[in-house]
């Protein structure tokens, strides 16, 4: 099957949801059409973003025999029966993370996309920057030496202002953690899948630096700033605005990261460092074509991305050639290409090179583990 013969149904038509209607008008996949948390606000938005027909609800497009495909790009409490939902009628699903609010949840959708034989995904898209795959395969191969230490960081400014608002600072909506869930399960599964070793202990301090809120009667989108004459209403935060946390990996690697939604100057910044016995690797999204690959006895190096240079699996994601920079956008095409790849043969690979469900699961129970760990204020297992 070629990708334009697969049809695809969003579900969200905020940022992300019209990021993933972009990326797959990209690939050539037909996206049929888009539902939004009300009709009236999808039809607005598909006039302005050029989105297609919108469904009156998730049950309509779920429902509709033409759909191969259900993206979820809604916000956080509705995943779980959205992907239920998509799943029982025999859809192949890409989710958004978190891939639900609770773990318990998602190993429950675990199961069942592993009993439908369906195509199942979670939108860790940070993990298809090419270099980032190609920081993993060095690993893999033994370039770095064995691992020792993994450090990072996820900034963020967007939420720095106590009139910013986005449903993101609603638990109802939300879930209890917010920056956490938000942007630091992208950085917790990019030390994962680069090291290949999952986190086994965390020791976590979160903060909420912007304890009360003034926002707007209405909806905001993400990223977007609160109108000066909008009429705004008082609310105490509990969610994370920023943390810091100490990790343990399984083969003993140690690693800590920080991870702040109210840094001011940084839009999207996302660092990782990985020092190994050897050598060491740095990755920084701001300059998304370039890795630092640091030495002891010699000159450190930057490797360009550029598909001649870079392995194998890190030349599959790219695009284009090098010095024709690929950047966040780019990400989603290239999971979309490999998730794809698996729909249009049927089901899923033996071992998909996207994350799956259960990469959504693993990140869940590292998030809840940091949840603890805070409130407790002491190390904590992670539990699977």
């Amino acid at each position: 099957m070629k990708f334009s013969e697969i049809r695809s149904g969003v579900v969200g038509v905020g940022f992300i949801g019209v990021a993933h209607v972009e990326a797959l008008r990209r690939l050539g996949v037909d996206v049929v059409g888009v539902v939004g948390s009300t009709p009236e606000r999808a039809i607005a938005k598909a006039e302005s973003a050029n989105l297609p027909r919108v469904y009156e609800s998730v049950e309509a497009l779920v429902a509709d025999p033409a759909i191969d495909v259900v993206h979820i790009a809604s916000p956080n409490h509705v995943h779980a029966e959205q992907a239920r939902a998509a799943l029982e009628a025999g859809k192949h699903v890409v989710c958004e993370k978190p891939l639900t609010l609770r773990s318990d949840e998602a190993a429950e959708l675990v199961a069942l996309a592993a009993g439908s034989g369906l195509v199942n995904a979670v939108c860790f898209n940070i993990r298809f920057y090419p270099l980032n795959h190609q920081m993993a395969a060095m690993v893999r191969e033994g370039e770095v030496g064995s691992p020792m230490f993994v450090t990072g960081s996820y900034h963020q400014d967007w939420l720095l202002r106590d009139t910013d608002w986005n449903w993101r600072l609603e638990p109802e909506e939300a879930g209890d953690l917010r920056a956490i869930a938000d942007i630091g399960s992208h950085w917790l599964d990019l030390a994962r899948f680069i090291t290949g070793r999952r986190i086994v202990e965390v020791m976590a301090d979160l903060h909420t630096f912007v304890p009360v809120r003034r926002r707007p009667a209405g909806p905001v989108e993400t990223f977007a700033s609160v109108g000066e004459d909008a009429e705004l209403i008082e609310e105490e935060m509990s969610s994370d605005d920023a943390a810091g946390i100490l990790l343990r990996f399984e083969d003993g690697t140690r690693g800590t990261v920080s991870i702040s939604q109210t840094s001011a100057g940084r839009k999207n910044a996302v660092s990782i460092e990985v020092d190994g016995s050897d050598s060491a690797l740095s990755w920084y999204s701001e300059h998304p074509d370039h890795l630092w690959i640091g030495h002891r006895g010699r000159p450190n190096e930057i490797l360009q991305r550029d598909p001649s240079l870079i392995s194998p699996e890190a030349a599959r994601v790219a695009a284009y050639p090098g010095g024709h920079v690929e950047g966040y956008p780019d990400t989603f095409r290239a999971l979309f290409s490999q998730v794809y790849a698996d729909v249009a043969n049927g089901g899923p690979a033996a071992n998909p090179v996207y994350p799956t469900f259960a990469d959504g699961l693993d990140a869940l129970q590292v998030t809840e583990a940091i949840a603890r760990s805070s409130r407790e204020q002491r190390w904590v297992t992670v539990e699977r």
